[in-house]
């Protein structure tokens, strides 16, 4: 059986693009055979996937795993996977996934030494870049705090490029919180601020970067809020040796980041 557009399965996951649904189900949408890949690669995460026939047999490993693993894979037509779909040009696969985010105590628990806090950031875009960017580094725990964006948003985990299923996902209310708590887990907190009074480079020279650390990052619109970057140790610039006026949120978080991780390494 082909499913279309109406059916009902297909209407229940269509319903996931809102970000209501997402809260009252605990799903989402994971669209992409590389999304879907590193979602299948996490145990009982994938619920569903839905595919075209083209996109089955040329993702046949996928389909296959899928099935292995007792999820319902749904053949769907062309018009049903593009009211699935958020991309222009959809590749063909969607898959529906359990949310994957942990407790901000179980995630520090875990002694990660290297933690990027996405303070207030609202852009789905530059969330998810942020979000690849720290899994690359070597972070093991990306926080979504205060009015951050909804990690599960399409273009959140689009962007991600399935490192939404690498590391600890937290979703915490109170940024404030997620400083106490990465202090007393024994972690250094670093503010990046454009206005920082310590250069990051001079930390690095000094050998402050290879302790454990969680950085703070903050939109691009309005950067860190006061009070959030005051209770850090340390609020640092990247520095600008060309003329440039600033770098954007993503380039300063790859700059912090890989300095953190060449210091911890």
């Amino acid at each position: 059986m082909t499913f279309t557009p109406r059916t009902p399965r297909v209407v229940a996951a269509r319903r996931l693009q809102r970000r209501r649904e997402r809260e009252a189900t605990g799903r989402f949408l994971a669209e992409g055979p590389q999304a879907v890949r590193e979602a299948l690669a996490r145990p009982r995460t994938v619920r569903e996937l839905f595919g075209t026939p083209a996109a089955l047999d040329r993702y046949a490993d996928l389909a296959a795993a899928a099935a292995g693993d007792d999820v319902p894979v749904s053949e769907v037509t062309e018009e049903a996977l593009a009211a699935l779909a958020e991309t222009v040009a959809p590749q063909g696969l969607v898959a529906v996934c359990e949310h994957v985010d942990v407790p901000l105590e179980t995630a520090l628990a875990r002694r990660p030494r290297l933690v990027a806090v996405l303070a207030g950031i609202r852009d789905p875009g530059n969330a998810g870049t942020v979000l690849r960017t720290a899994d690359a580094a070597g972070a093991a725990t990306v926080v979504f705090a205060g009015e951050a964006v909804d990690p599960y948003n399409g273009k959140c985990v689009r962007s991600s490029a399935g490192s939404l299923f690498h590391v600890d996902v937290v979703r915490e209310r109170d940024p404030a919180e997620v400083v106490v708590a990465a202090r007393a887990a024994g972690l250094t907190v670093l503010a990046a601020t454009g206005h920082g009074t310590d250069d990051l480079d001079d930390l690095a020279d000094a050998g402050r970067l290879a302790a454990p650390t969680a950085w703070l990052f903050g939109s691009e619109a309005h950067g860190l809020p006061a009070e959030l970057a005051e209770a850090a140790d340390a609020r640092v610039r990247v520095p600008l040796h060309g003329r440039a006026e600033s770098l954007n949120l993503a380039a300063a978080a790859a700059v912090c980041l890989y300095a953190s991780a060449r210091a911890q390494r």
